[in-house]
């Protein structure tokens, strides 16, 4: 149940504001492009922005591979694709999801 709502957490990052996230007074917040980005933008979430989108993808450049980016994309189509990973048995979904987990987390408290 945990990790779910950690996956509607960053799911729900795509419909949020931003803000500073607590990082001080520079606000500096990171941005990048790719693939999670692209997907990101493309939702149809109404706060989606260029900013949050793309400081969800710079925490992703910092926490997945490339390949574990391009599974993650699916979820924003076909949000059950998760919950099958979420609840998979076999070793790579389950490492997957560990990393899809700490990922969630991370952008949870970068990019609000």
């Amino acid at each position: 149940m945990k990790h779910w709502v950690m996956l509607g957490a960053v799911l729900a990052l795509a419909g949020c504001g931003g803000g500073d996230g607590g990082r001080g007074t520079s606000g500096a917040t990171p941005m990048a492009s790719g693939p999670i980005s692209s997907a990101c933008m493309q939702s149809d979430r109404k706060a989606r922005s260029r900013a949050l989108c793309g400081c969800i993808q710079a925490v992703a450049n910092d926490t997945l591979s490339s390949a574990q980016q391009r599974r993650a994309v699916r979820f924003y189509r076909d949000p059950q694709v998760a919950q099958d990973i979420r609840q998979s048995k076999r070793p790579g979904d389950e490492r997957f999801w560990d990393a899809y987990s700490a990922y969630a987390q991370r952008a949870e408290r970068v990019c609000r």
